[in-house]
C-alpha cells in the first residue's frame, strides 16, 4: 500500500484540501491503517497532480487548494483496490512477535500475551459502541457511513487476536520451557 493509494480513496469520498486530508490521518486512519502527516501528504499531492489523479479544484484566498480526483486517479484506485492481495514482500511486525513469543521465557511469554488480550479487549470496549451507534443511526438503503466497514473490520480482528492471546495462554500454562541452541 502507499499514501497515494490512500489519498485517491479519500478523495474518491469528495474533494478535500490537504489539511482536510491531513486531518483524516490524525483519527481512525492514522490510529489503526496508515500514519502520515502533511509533511508528506501535500508533497504526495503534488506528485499526484503531476500524474493527472487529481487536480487542484479550487485554490482559496490564502492559497489553500481543494484537491478532486480524476478520471485516472479513479482507474488507479479501483486498479489497485481489486488486485488484493499485492504485496510483492511481507513486513509485519505484530505477526513477527506472535512467531517470536516461544522465544522468550514462558513468564515474559505470558506477561506478553497477557497484555496483548489486555489491549484487545480494551479497544473492543471501546469500539464496539461506536459500532452500534452507527448501526443504530443508519437507515437501511442509505450508503454505511465512512470508515464503517473499516470499523468492523478492525473490532472483528480485536475480537480474533484477543481469542488468540487466550488460547495462547491456555497452551503456554502447560508447556514446557523452549530448548536453546
Amino acid at each position: 500500500m502507499s499514501l497515494r493509494h490512500a489519498l485517491l480513496g479519500l478523495l474518491a469520498h469528495g474533494p478535500a484540501s490537504g489539511y482536510d486530508l491531513t486531518r483524516a490521518f490524525d483519527g481512525s486512519i492514522g490510529r489503526y491503517a496508515w500514519q502520515a502527516g502533511h509533511s508528506r501528504i501535500y508533497p504526495e499531492l503534488a506528485k499526484m497532480a503531476e500524474a493527472g489523479q487529481v487536480v487542484v479544484e479550487e485554490t482559496g484566498p490564502r492559497g489553500r487548494k481543494t484537491y478532486a480526483l480524476t478520471a485516472d486517479g479513479h482507474t488507479e484506485l479501483r486498479r489497485w483496490m481489486l488486485h488484493w492481495p499485492e504485496q510483492t514482500s511481507v513486513r509485519d511486525e505484530t505477526v513477527l512477535r506472535m512467531f517470536l513469543v516461544q522465544s522468550l521465557e514462558p513468564d515474559d511469554a505470558r506477561k506478553l500475551l497477557e497484555g496483548i488480550a489486555a489491549h484487545c479487549a480494551a479497544e473492543i470496549e471501546n469500539l464496539r459502541p461506536v459500532m452500534e451507534a452507527d448501526d443504530a443511526e443508519h437507515t437501511p438503503g442509505d450508503p454505511l457511513p465512512f470508515g464503517r466497514l473499516a470499523g468492523e473490520y478492525g473490532l472483528r480482528q480485536y475480537e480474533a487476536v484477543h481469542g488468540w492471546a487466550l488460547w495462547s495462554l491456555e497452551r503456554l500454562g502447560s508447556a514446557q520451557p523452549a530448548t536453546r541452541a
